[in-house]
């Protein structure tokens, strides 16, 4: 059975880093709280890839989808999260998301677009209870990635499992958004 999906930084050590094509799938996870964002990077045609004690900088084009999870007690819930503080913030506004609103009242906002990385990106090395997988580009990557969400949102997350499957049937709509040609 060929390998899904592998965290980031070990799939570059052992040279299993596909330059051809990827998604990769970073989170990072709020200290007191379950304020959550996690970001997807699509990714092909990889020039070079530098890494230093920060991350990883791909030189290639990538195409980025954004997902926030937003606790009901989050003090400023009011303010457009492209306007929120560094580390609150994702580059859309509300329009630019799908927003569910959980029976807890947690939220979660997915954007509708890509946003386009031309030239290159960086992936920062994930800390604390972040993480940083690629996922391969296999005919079943969606459905991966599917599943991998439905576990986080639920686990890491706090979202009730429900509607963690029905924020990633939404995940997975998007996903096909990020497509290069591989």
């Amino acid at each position: 059975m060929p390998l899904r999906a592998q965290a980031l930084f070990d799939a570059y050590q052992n040279d299993e880093l596909p330059k051809d094509g990827g998604y990769i799938v970073t989170s990072f996870f709020a200290e007191h709280s379950s304020y959550s964002i996690y970001e997807i990077v699509s990714y092909n045609a990889v020039k070079s890839i530098f890494v230093n004690d920060e991350g990883m900088t791909f030189q290639s084009d990538g195409k980025k989808i954004f997902i926030l999870v937003e606790p009901p007690s989050f003090p400023r819930k009011h303010i457009e999260p492209y306007n929120r503080s560094d580390h609150e913030k994702i580059p859309h506004r509300f329009n630019e998301l799908e927003i569910f609103t959980c029976k807890n009242q947690m939220k979660i906002m997915v954007s509708k677009e890509p946003i386009v990385t031309y030239g290159s990106f960086t992936i920062m090395r994930p800390t604390n209870i972040n993480f940083s997988f690629v996922f391969y580009g296999l005919p079943d990557v969606f459905d991966s990635m599917n599943l991998f969400f439905q576990k986080t949102l639920n686990k890491e997350a706090g979202i009730p499992q429900i509607e963690a499957k029905q924020a990633s049937r939404t995940i997975q709509d998007i996903l096909p958004k990020l497509n290069f040609t591989f």
